[in-house]
């Protein structure tokens, strides 16, 4: 694989890794932290929607975020014959 090559597909990977990082703090502190109040509006089930955030809703979402990178990944790996 060429040097130019290499560094597009390492830009890319750092770019997706920033992004998918980017939304996991969001939700993570966003949501349950500096949004809790607004969304104590809203309920899932008979809990406010910031509590359900900070408890359950950012594990669920960064192992959504870990399935999403494995399946990005592995399309970036095949455009850039690096895959095994």
């Amino acid at each position: 694989m060429s040097e130019e090559r290499l560094a597009a597909y390492w830009k890319k990977n750092t770019l997706l890794i920033g992004g998918l990082l980017t939304l996991w703090a969001f939700v993570s502190y966003g949501c349950s932290i500096l949004l809790a109040r607004p969304l104590a509006a809203f309920k899932v089930g008979q809990l406010p929607m910031g509590f359900w955030f900070a408890q359950q809703g950012s594990l669920l979402f960064f192992i959504g975020i870990v399935l999403a990178y494995c399946l990005l990944m592995d399309v970036l790996d095949k455009a850039y014959d690096v895959h095994e």
